[in-house]
């Protein structure tokens, strides 16, 4: 069970790093998410299913979601269309794209077919089934968060994180903004498509509706991650997404499996997750201002202190 919910938060967390991108590093709110995770698990299937191999399916799967990005980057810079709008208009094409993926059906299993987790036991015989699962999905996650830590040490991955805080200032270093949006959200959706080829293979089937409300899960996880330690290094802030994700996983289970005792359903898992989102919201804002409330108060206590430091020396001197 515990293996379980470990190895769900892991192909989860791959995805809360895509929203990371898009939400926190480039201020730009991203709805693709739904429609390119769908459309990963959707990809990553079928190549599986006409033969392609487990590595191209998991490559198409990361380029199909990083095309989707392109497409939503492309509306928004050259249409002139709001992110948020932008990445509806994407996500609501990509259903009717998913279904003509799948070959026109909304469900396809992949029930008797190998795939990367039913070759996780073999490669790890030494281990039981869950906990070889459970270390495969390690290794895939470390590798992934390994790859985007050193993507934002590079030159183009700071000009990508300086561009969510301050564009202004990557136009007067001579930087295109629009070149890094494609490409900062690109890299989002195809980590998020990534998250979404890997569930299909752990749970055995691809869905034309599988993304739906992972905007919102993402949120709730990157939430719940900062609430465990600040920090601007890029190798904690991906750590601790890692965490916050296999705690929303952990959260969903036990609501899932024994919410029954305060009347909670399945049904009731959406709901409980757009409260936490917003109590998280409270909870940020109340902090923030109280930090910034004691920063005052230390700034005034800072004033006057030099005040009457000046003032002694007034009266030495004279």
């Amino acid at each position: 069970m515990i293996e379980g919910i470990f190895v769900d938060g892991l192909i989860f967390s791959i995805m809360v790093l895509g929203v990371l991108i898009t939400y926190r590093i480039l201020d730009f709110p991203d709805l693709t998410t739904d429609g390119s995770f769908a459309t990963g698990a959707a990809v990553a299937t079928i190549s599986i299913v006409n033969g392609l191999g487990l590595f191209p399916a998991i490559l198409l799967a990361t380029l199909a979601g990083a095309a989707a990005g392109i497409v939503t980057a492309t509306i928004h810079n050259h249409l002139k269309v709001p992110g948020l709008l932008a990445g509806i208009l994407t996500m609501t094409m990509l259903y009717s794209v998913n279904i003509r993926i799948l070959g026109g059906r909304a469900n396809v299993p992949l029930l008797r077919i190998e795939t990367l987790y039913s070759r996780m036991p073999e490669q790890f015989s030494f281990l039981s089934e869950p906990w070889a699962l459970l270390v495969g999905t390690l290794i895939i996650v470390i590798i992934v968060k390994l790859i985007l830590d050193l993507f934002f040490r590079t030159d183009l991955g700071i000009s990508i994180g300086a561009l969510g805080s301050n564009e202004q200032m990557i136009v007067s270093m001579g930087i295109n903004p629009r070149v890094l949006k494609v490409i900062g959200i690109a890299v989002s959706n195809g980590l998020i498509a990534l998250s979404g080829g890997l569930l299909a293979q752990y749970q055995g089937f691809a869905d034309a509706n599988l993304g739906v409300g992972m905007v919102v899960q993402g949120l709730a996880a990157i939430m719940i991650g900062e609430f465990l330690f600040n920090t601007n290094k890029i190798f904690l802030i991906s750590l601790r997404v890692i965490f916050g994700a296999i705690i929303y996983k952990g959260l969903m289970f036990f609501g899932r499996y024994y919410g029954y005792y305060i009347n909670l359903t399945p049904s009731d898992l959406k709901l409980l997750t757009g409260i936490l989102v917003i109590v998280s919201l409270v909870i940020a804002k109340t902090r923030n201002a109280a930090s910034s409330a004691d920063a005052r108060k230390k700034a005034i206590k800072k004033n006057l202190a030099l005040r009457e430091h000046e003032e002694k020396k007034e009266i030495e001197h004279a």
